[in-house]
């Protein structure tokens, strides 16, 4: 048996290169019958003593791209300014685009490249985590991984590109923006299809920091985890829980964990009942700039969810009414559960896809009224002042600008303007 070190886990970090072959992909094994190596097969191994077959099969059939420093600063264009997507607690993602002259045998794509903060909270490990989880872990909901890099300090990770971003910053803007009930309940279905998965493997993972932030969506709004740093394979046998340091994002972890460090996937349930909560009402789970009684959305919000004669209360006001009321009343109650400070009251993320996809159905969306405004009544007078005036408009009128609106708009749905709408 060798000895267990980082470098022979993953192959290309420390300079080792030794395990490439062809096009700078992982090697590729040959499968029979393919499980999934977890972190607690790493740690279970006498004294920590692993063998090279025991690692590569973390990796096996992975298709993971190896990149070097020097190839991802070409596709970042020297990770520039204007490339830089945003912030978490890895650290700085940058927008990329690699093909076969940055790197032989990739097609054509634009990436993600997410870069390890050296002064940051997080470290070689939680790198190291989405590698082992995303490298093996294959679902529509979850985020593609498809390469790291891993030289001398430096740890990168790079993902397809998602088009529009994340969840928080879709939802919560300053103004109020379009994303409508129907998007919302897509997202939050597909969210819970990719927490389902997760937790009906045969080796359930824990993904542990479930927030609108992780939930990133491509063109068609399809949701998709990312951001696997925290996750923790969950507990096996006739064990209830794994103990761990309490880790997370204020406002989305279980009350439990917080209070035990114990960690289920039930932890999961009450995060996903946060974001749920976030979909309905459009505000931030942690707010410090609402009203004392408003600053934490679970507190307030959670003896309102059950109530569906005071559901208008929480309701997002940009959705300016449009939605189905039996489905919002819906999403409240399964909100309400996820959200139960007894964990064993919490549904399995399976229930949740199978209660919230029929509400795609829903025939009860509200239709904004066809209002007709009639013409003012005018004198003679007035009627001949008002074509004048329009007979010197069109001589005045120039091609540059364009076509001339008025004020009022005949025949068509009064609505207001949501790009106007201050959000509370």
């Amino acid at each position: 048996m060798g000895k267990f070190s980082w470098s022979s886990l993953v192959p290309g970090c420390y300079g080792g290169h030794r395990h490439q072959r062809g096009h700078g992909k992982l090697p590729i094994a040959k499968q029979i019958s393919f499980q999934r190596m977890s972190f607690s097969d790493l740690s279970n191994s006498t004294g920590g003593m692993l063998t090279p077959e025991d690692i590569s099969l973390s990796l096996v059939g992975s298709n993971l791209y190896i990149f070097k420093l020097a190839e991802l600063h070409a596709a970042t264009q020297g990770f520039a300014q204007s490339n830089f997507l945003g912030k978490g607690g890895f650290g700085p993602v940058y927008k990329g685009f690699v093909d076969e002259k940055i790197k032989p045998g990739v097609a054509a794509r634009t990436v993600a490249v997410k870069q390890l903060d050296l002064e940051g909270k997080q470290g070689h490990k939680e790198w190291l985590t989405e590698v082992i989880f995303l490298g093996q872990l294959k679902h529509p909901n979850l985020v593609k991984l498809i390469g790291y890099c891993c030289e001398d300090e430096q740890r990168l990770l790079v993902y397809e590109f998602m088009t529009r971003g994340s969840l928080e910053k879709l939802l919560f803007k300053r103004y109020c923006g379009s994303l409508p009930w129907s998007t919302r309940l897509q997202i939050a279905i597909g969210a819970a299809k990719g927490l389902a998965f997760l937790h009906d493997l045969e080796k359930p993972v824990i993904y542990r920091d479930f927030k609108a932030s992780n939930i990133l969506l491509d063109s068609d709004y399809k949701a998709m985890l990312s951001d696997f740093g925290l996750a923790k394979d969950g507990p096996e046998g006739d064990e209830t829980h794994v103990s761990t340091r309490v880790m997370g994002t204020q406002g989305y972890a279980a009350p439990e964990y917080i209070l035990t460090g114990h960690l289920t996937v039930k932890s999961d349930v009450y995060g996903y009942g946060v974001v749920l909560l976030e979909l309905l009402t459009g505000q931030r789970s942690v707010d410090k700039n609402r009203p004392m009684r408003k600053q934490n959305l679970v507190e307030w919000a959670r003896p309102i969810l059950n109530d569906p004669r005071r559901l208008n209360q929480l309701m997002d006001p940009c959705l300016d009414g449009q939605y189905s009321i039996q489905g919002a009343q819906k999403v409240a109650a399964m909100a309400y559960q996820c959200l139960s400070q007894n964990p064993k009251s919490r549904p399995h993320m399976s229930t949740v896809v199978e209660t919230l996809e029929p509400l795609l159905n829903l025939k009860d969306m509200p239709i904004a009224p066809f209002v007709y405004i009639a013409p003012a009544e005018t004198t003679s007078n007035e009627e001949e002042s008002t074509k004048n005036e329009v007979k010197q408009r069109h001589k005045d009128r120039s091609p540059k600008a364009g076509k001339e609106v008025g004020n009022t708009k005949f025949g068509s749905p009064t609505t207001h303007n949501n790009q106007n709408l201050k959000r509370n």
